[in-house]
């Protein structure tokens, strides 16, 4: 249990630790995270933070009050949109996918569909400039990494099966919906 400051530092900060992390120490805590769950488990639980595993990465939760639930809620509706855009640039946006924001905005001029995305998820920025927020925000979330500096290339992480796992949800739930009316 000899990385549990790194590991706080990084989970308590909202990111995931993804086992297909570009980064050696990422991947070695991931390892560690893996082969001493239960005792990194019970360690965060006395501090108040739930150790979560989902599949090939891990991340804190919390139990919150209602208002920190609305936040949450709310910030899940800002992924549905990114990944939706995402998904309209390229379908096979998963883990394990490499891109790069040139790559999204040439797209962008070519294609009306992702275009009209593109705007409608930040109505005060160019093209650019919304594929730059997006990607900034996959990074910061640990959804991807920079996998070559000099060509600006991506790499999306295991983490980003955490998105597509709650959109799922909600998509089975609503079709069950669907299906009972």
């Amino acid at each position: 249990m000899a990385q549990h400051e790194q590991i706080f530092n990084i989970l308590s900060k909202g990111r995931f630790i993804a086992s297909n992390s570009l980064d050696s120490e990422i991947k070695n805590i991931y390892d560690d995270l893996e082969d001493n769950f239960d005792t990194y488990y019970d360690y965060f639980l006395k501090i108040g933070f739930i150790l979560e595993r989902g599949d090939g990465y891990f991340y804190f939760s919390r139990k919150e009050a209602k208002a920190d639930s609305q936040r949450k809620l709310e910030s899940l509706l800002k992924w549905l949109d990114y990944v939706e855009f995402l998904k309209t640039f390229q379908h096979s946006f998963s883990p394990g996918f490499i891109f790069s924001s040139a790559d999204i905005i040439q797209q962008i001029k070519s294609d009306v569909e992702l275009k009209e995305k593109a705007e409608n998820l930040f109505k005060d920025k160019n093209a650019a400039e919304t594929v730059e927020k997006v990607v900034k925000e996959l990074e910061d979330m640990g959804f991807a990494e920079i996998s070559d500096e000099y060509l600006k290339t991506y790499k999306v992480t295991n983490a980003f099966n955490y998105i597509d796992e709650l959109l799922e949800c909600i998509n089975i739930n609503q079709e069950e919906e669907n299906e009972t009316t």
